[in-house]
C-alpha cells in the first residue's frame, strides 16, 4: 500500500472532517480537501521539472504548508528530505549535495543560509521560498492542471518505490540518508494507529518537527488510516501546550521525555480541562520511571512508552494501551514487526539475558542511500536490522532498553548502563536533567562523567551529587566527577547526544 492510498481513502471521510488545524489561528485542511491539494503540490513540483523519483528537500518548521508540501511530494511519487533544521551547516550543506536533491523548499528565514549553501554545490538546484504556516505554495496557481491516469502522469509509485530520505543525526561522522519506502511508511502507520486504537474521532497535538521520523509517521501519517487529525504547532512551547491541546480538543498527546521533564516544571491546569486526553505517548529517549509517574499523578493522563528508530520507520516497540498492562521501565511489545535479543554472534538469547537488540518487518527501512558498506553493516547475517541498542527481553515478551553499545561504561571490567546513572540523579530535588558518559582512565579504564541541568532557582553542590549517588548506587557507580550545564545536546528526536557530552563546557 502507498501513502497515495491512504490519502484517497480521506475522500470518504464526512465533508466537514478536518485532517490538520493551526495550533494557533484558523488554519485547517480537510480530509475532503487532501487528494486535490495534494494534486495542486504535485502539479507545482512538475512545473519545477522534477520527475517520480527525483529529490526534493525541504528545510522548513512545521506549519499547514509544509504538511501539503511533504503529502504532495510522496503522492507524485517524489523522494522527499525533511532536512533537520538543528543542523550545523556544513551538516546541511552536506545532506543537500548528498541528498541528489533537485529542488529546496525553503522557509523565509532560511532563504539567505540556503542559497548560500546551494552556491557551494556542484550541480544545479532550484530553490522555492514558501510561507510554512500558509495553504498555498508560490506558483501553485500557476501551474499545469493535474494530469490524468489516461495522459500518463499521475499513476501512483510503486509501494516499494523510496519515499522518504531521511538522514541521521549520529553522534560522529557524516549523517546517513535512511531510504524508506512507500510501503514502509504505510506499514508503521498502520501499525501505530492499531497499536493506540485510534479512530476518526482522534485527534493528535504535533509538537515534535516534521523532519523527525517520529513526527512524520506518528502524527502526520498515522491518523490518515482511520480519518483522524492533527494540531499542527510550529514547535514546542511550553507555556502554550496545555492550551493549545484542550482549546482544539486533543485526544492524545506525541512528546518526548524533555518536554514531559518542561511540563512536570511548569504549571498544571485543571483535571477537568484535560479529560478528553486519553493517552500521552513518550518516544524516542528513554522515560525515567519516577517522570513517568509523576506525569501520570499530576496530569493524571496515562503515559505509553513507545521506541524506534530512523531505520524503522519510527516506533518498533509499544507498551499496551491498556493501563493494566503496561510494564513501567519497557519499551513496549515489538509493535508491527519481529524483535529478539541477540549475542555477538548473533545468536537469540534467553529471557533476561542482555545483549543487542535487532528487528525485522515490513517497517525496517531498504538501506542507506549511497553507502552500500555501512548498509550491509547494518543488518545480520540472515537479515535483521541491529539496532545497535543494548537490551533484555522479560518472559511475557517486554521488551528493556539499558543503553547503546558504544555508549555502555566499562569501569574495571564491569559494564555499567548510562542510564541507571541518569535515573539515579534524576531523583534529585535540584535536577531537572541529567546524563552520564564515561571518560577515559588510568586505572579503571573508564571512569564516569554526569552533566547536570539544575532546576531554575535551584543550587547544589558537586559534594552533595556526590554522596546522593553513593547512597541510590553504590560508591562503585559514582561518577567521578560532574559538569553543572545549561542544556544537554541533543538530536531532533529529544535523544541525548551522550558522545557530545565530552564536547560541553
Amino acid at each position: 500500500m502507498t501513502v497515495r492510498a491512504l490519502i484517497e481513502r480521506s475522500a470518504a471521510a464526512p465533508p466537514d472532517a478536518a485532517y490538520a488545524l493551526a495550533a494557533d489561528g484558523d488554519g485547517a485542511l480537510y480530509h475532503r480537501d487532501l487528494a486535490a491539494s495534494c494534486q495542486r503540490v504535485a502539479a507545482l513540483l512538475r512545473a519545477q521539472n522534477l520527475k517520480p523519483g527525483n529529490t526534493v528537500s525541504v528545510v522548513m518548521p512545521n506549519g499547514l504548508n509544509t504538511l501539503r508540501l511533504l503529502l504532495g511530494a510522496l503522492w507524485a511519487g517524489q523522494v522527499v528530505n525533511p532536512v533537520n533544521l538543528l543542523s550545523q551547516p556544513e551538516q546541511m550543506r552536506y545532506v543537500l549535495d548528498h541528498s541528489d536533491c533537485r529542488l529546496v523548499v525553503v522557509a523565509p528565514e532560511w532563504e539567505q543560509r540556503v542559497r548560500a549553501l546551494i552556491a557551494t554545490v556542484d550541480r544545479p538546484i532550484a530553490l522555492l521560498v514558501a510561507d510554512p504556516a500558509g495553504t498555498v505554495l508560490p506558483g501553485e496557481a500557476a501551474a499545469d492542471e493535474p494530469e490524468t491516469d489516461a495522459q500518463g502522469g499521475q499513476e501512483d509509485s510503486p509501494a516499494d518505490a523510496v519515499a522518504l530520505l531521511m538522514y541521521t543525526s549520529g553522534t560522529t561522522g557524516v549523517p546517513k540518508g535512511v531510504m524508506l519506502t512507500q510501503a514502509n511508511l504505510v506499514a508503521n502507520a498502520r501499525a501505530i494507529s492499531a497499536a493506540h486504537a485510534l479512530t476518526a474521532g482522534d485527534r493528535v497535538l504535533a509538537v515534535l518537527p516534521l523532519y523527525h521520523i517520529n513526527a512524520f509517521v506518528v502524527t502526520m501519517l498515522a491518523p490518515l488510516v482511520e480519518g483522524g487529525s492533527l494540531v499542527v504547532a510550529p514547535k514546542f512551547s511550553a507555556g502554550r501546550f496545555w492550551l493549545q491541546a484542550t482549546q482544539r480538543r486533543c485526544t492524545w498527546l506525541n512528546v518526548v521525555p524533555t518536554i514531559i521533564s518542561y511540563l512536570l516544571d511548569g504549571e498544571a491546569p485543571a483535571r477537568a480541562d484535560l479529560a478528553a486526553l486519553r493517552f500521552c505517548r513518550s518516544a524516542s529517549a528513554a522515560l525515567a520511571p519516577d517522570q513517568l509517574r509523576a506525569f501520570e499523578q499530576r496530569f493524571g493522563i496515562g503515559v505509553i512508552e513507545t521506541m524506534g528508530l530512523t531505520e524503522t520507520a519510527a516506533p518498533s516497540f509499544s507498551n499496551p494501551l491498556e493501563s493494566g498492562q503496561r510494564r513501567l521501565g519497557a519499551v513496549g511489545l515489538a509493535s508491527g514487526c519481529e524483535a529478539r535479543v541477540v549475542d555477538a554472534e548473533f545468536q537469540s538469547l534467553p529471557a533476561g539475558k542482555s545483549g543487542e537488540i535487532v528487528i525485522r518487518g515490513p517497517n525496517v527501512m531498504r538501506g542507506y542511500y549511497k553507502n552500500e558498506a555501512t548498509t550491509r553493516a547494518a543488518f545480520t547475517p540472515d537479515g535483521w536490522l541491529r539496532t545497535g541498542d543494548l537490551g533484555h527481553q522479560d518472559a511475557d515478551g517486554y521488551f528493556f532498553v539499558t543503553g547503546r553499545i558504544k555508549e555502555l561504561i566499562i569501569k574495571g571490567g564491569e559494564n555499567i548502563a548510562p542510564r541507571e546513572i541518569d535515573e539515579a540523579l534524576l531523583r534529585h530535588p535540584a535536577v531537572l536533567e541529567a546524563a552520564a558518559v564515561g571518560i577515559p582512565d588510568r586505572h579503571y579504564g573508564q571512569e564516569i562523567l554526569a552533566c547536570v541541568v539544575l532546576r531554575g532557582g535551584a543550587a547544589c553542590s558537586e559534594d552533595e551529587l556526590t554522596d546522593f549517588c553513593a547512597l541510590q548506587l553504590g560508591r562503585y557507580k559514582t561518577p567521578k566527577a560532574f559538569r553543572f550545564v545549561t542544556e544537554l545536546p541533543r538530536g531532533p528526536s529529544g535523544k541525548v547526544q551522550r558522545l557530545k557530552l565530552l564536547d560541553a563546557g
